[in-house]
């Protein structure tokens, strides 16, 4: 809550606004052989409190670092934190200990901004290292009429940017158009984390029958993030990025960008999206 000056027509007047929270969030790393155990900060990614776990979780997935949940022994807040007040910001991952982890994979230390993730990490010869795969020709389609309409359901159930107007979303329908998941963040690239960590945590990734809505525009990373969790289709309000959508061609996804009020851009894999027959 912060006190700001609003102009109302031609009228200054002091009132209260919602903002939306923002604060670091630190995902540690425990692993190695019991004998011998180590501790790795592997990122500091900004992001809106709530649903931590699930976005640790989801990082560590899309980053190639775990590959199934059995491999995670325990998760949560870092209880020995010294700072009361920092300890709900500190996430620690231990793996169990039969868990290779590839020490190249955690030399990066990634700082991730809300704006846009990652910062610097556009090469793609990376997704080979994190289990991306090429996907196969297959009989997944969805109507466009259900496409056209999952905007507004995403926007009807955002809480929070109902009274901030200011944080991104992450969406997971079915084919048949059932909104099954919805994560709000500061940062795109963590709702989608939070989403996919989520399903992680279940056992249910792959996502290879879901089709991921995100507000705002489509970067490379969220391009990734839904490869990594076999998402064959991902749709957002706003613009891809011309490597979005030359990952998207080169791994056979398909992506739709622009998706509002009645109109939407397919810019990779358009046979999956099935039209109405004209009328004569």
């Amino acid at each position: 809550m912060a006190e700001v000056q609003r102009l109302n027509g031609a009228e200054m007047e002091s009132t209260p606004d919602l903002l939306v929270v923002e604060e670091p969030l630190e995902i540690r790393l425990g692993f190695g052989p019991s004998y011998a155990r180590k501790q790795k900060s592997i990122s500091i990614t900004m992001r809106t409190p709530g649903h931590d776990l699930e976005l640790a979780a989801g990082f560590l997935y899309t980053e190639g670092i775990v590959e199934h949940v059995s491999q995670i022994r325990k998760i949560g807040h870092c209880l020995n934190v010294k700072a009361e007040e920092e300890r709900e910001n500190v996430v620690k991952v231990e793996l169990e200990p039969e868990v290779e982890v590839d020490p190249g994979k955690l030399q990066r230390h990634f700082y991730t901004t809300s704006s846009c993730g990652v910062c610097g990490k556009s090469s793609m010869d990376a997704l080979e290292s994190i289990g991306c795969e090429i996907y196969p020709d297959d009989d997944f389609q969805i109507p466009s009429g259900l496409l056209l309409s999952f905007p507004d359901l995403i926007r009807s159930k955002q809480t929070v940017f109902q009274y901030t107007g200011g944080i991104h979303a992450t969406g997971l329908f079915d084919r048949e158009g059932n909104l099954l998941e919805l994560q709000e963040d500061v940062g795109r690239h963590n709702a989608m984390d939070k989403v996919i960590g989520s399903n992680f945590l279940r056992g249910t990734v792959p996502l290879s029958e879901m089709i991921a809505l995100c507000s705002g525009r489509l970067g490379f990373e969220l391009v990734q993030k839904a490869l990594r969790a076999g998402i064959p289709v991902l749709c957002a309000v706003g613009a891809p990025s011309s490597l979005a959508v030359k990952l998207a061609r080169e791994y056979g996804m398909t992506l739709v960008g622009f998706l509002r009020g009645k109109r939407f851009n397919i810019y990779s894999k358009p046979e999956r999206i099935i039209f109405p027959a004209p009328q004569s």
